[in-house]
Protein backbone atom coordinates (compact mmCIF):
# COMPACT_ATOMS: atom_id res chain seq x y z
CA UNK A 1 0.00 0.00 0.00
CA UNK A 2 1.66 2.76 -1.13
CA UNK A 3 1.22 5.86 -3.01
CA UNK A 4 3.07 4.93 -6.28
CA UNK A 5 1.48 1.86 -6.89
CA UNK A 6 -1.57 3.88 -8.36
CA UNK A 7 -0.71 4.22 -12.15
CA UNK A 8 -3.86 6.38 -13.20
CA UNK A 9 -3.08 10.18 -12.51
CA UNK A 10 -6.46 10.89 -12.33
CA UNK A 11 -8.15 10.66 -9.09
CA UNK A 12 -11.72 11.22 -10.52
CA UNK A 13 -11.03 7.82 -12.53
CA UNK A 14 -9.80 5.94 -8.97
CA UNK A 15 -11.41 2.64 -8.05
CA UNK A 16 -11.37 1.46 -4.29
CA UNK A 17 -8.03 -0.09 -4.71
CA UNK A 18 -6.65 2.80 -5.99
CA UNK A 19 -7.50 5.40 -3.61
CA UNK A 20 -6.68 3.25 -0.49
CA UNK A 21 -3.18 3.14 -2.08
CA UNK A 22 -3.07 6.84 -2.84
CA UNK A 23 -4.30 7.80 0.40
CA UNK A 24 -1.11 6.10 2.46
CA UNK A 25 1.09 8.85 2.17
CA UNK A 26 3.87 6.94 4.20
CA UNK A 27 4.31 3.55 5.64
CA UNK A 28 7.14 2.82 7.87
CA UNK A 29 8.00 -0.80 9.00
CA UNK A 30 9.89 -1.16 11.92
CA UNK A 31 11.18 -4.25 13.34
CA UNK A 32 12.65 -4.71 16.82
CA UNK A 33 14.50 -8.03 17.77
CA UNK A 34 15.29 -7.33 20.77
CA UNK A 35 11.31 -6.50 22.12
CA UNK A 36 10.09 -9.16 19.34
CA UNK A 37 7.99 -6.78 17.52
CA UNK A 38 7.21 -5.49 13.92
CA UNK A 39 5.85 -2.43 13.39
CA UNK A 40 3.82 -1.11 10.85
CA UNK A 41 3.16 2.72 10.67
CA UNK A 42 0.90 4.30 8.45
CA UNK A 43 -0.23 7.76 7.57
CA UNK A 44 -2.94 8.06 5.32
CA UNK A 45 -4.82 10.92 4.47
CA UNK A 46 -8.34 10.91 5.44
CA UNK A 47 -9.92 13.26 2.83
CA UNK A 48 -9.22 10.67 0.25
CA UNK A 49 -9.95 7.44 1.94
CA UNK A 50 -11.46 6.84 5.07
CA UNK A 51 -10.48 4.39 7.56
CA UNK A 52 -13.10 2.00 7.10
CA UNK A 53 -12.36 1.29 3.46
CA UNK A 54 -8.87 1.58 4.09
CA UNK A 55 -9.84 -1.78 6.43
CA UNK A 56 -12.14 -3.34 4.14
CA UNK A 57 -9.22 -3.50 1.44
CA UNK A 58 -6.75 -5.05 3.73
CA UNK A 59 -7.98 -6.34 6.74
CA UNK A 60 -7.28 -9.54 5.10
CA UNK A 61 -3.53 -8.82 4.49
CA UNK A 62 -3.06 -7.18 8.15
CA UNK A 63 -4.44 -10.50 9.78
CA UNK A 64 -1.94 -12.34 7.93
CA UNK A 65 0.61 -9.82 8.77
CA UNK A 66 -0.30 -11.05 12.45
CA UNK A 67 0.22 -14.38 12.19
CA UNK A 68 3.47 -14.63 10.08
CA UNK A 69 4.61 -12.34 12.66
CA UNK A 70 3.33 -14.87 15.51
CA UNK A 71 5.11 -17.87 13.52
CA UNK A 72 8.50 -15.55 13.90
CA UNK A 73 7.55 -15.42 17.68
CA UNK A 74 7.01 -12.00 17.26
CA UNK A 75 4.06 -9.36 17.60
CA UNK A 76 2.68 -7.36 15.01
CA UNK A 77 1.74 -3.62 15.83
CA UNK A 78 -0.33 -0.80 13.71
CA UNK A 79 -0.47 2.22 13.89
CA UNK A 80 -2.34 4.27 11.14
CA UNK A 81 -2.02 8.40 11.69
CA UNK A 82 -0.78 7.66 15.12
CA UNK A 83 -3.66 5.29 16.80
CA UNK A 84 -2.72 2.22 18.05
CA UNK A 85 -5.06 -0.12 15.98
CA UNK A 86 -3.48 -3.59 16.33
Amino acid sequence: MRRNRVREKEQAAFDIHDRVNYAVTEAKLKVNAKKSTVALNLQIDEHICTMYEYFEIFLGRMVMCRRAAEMLGAKFKLTANGSKVL
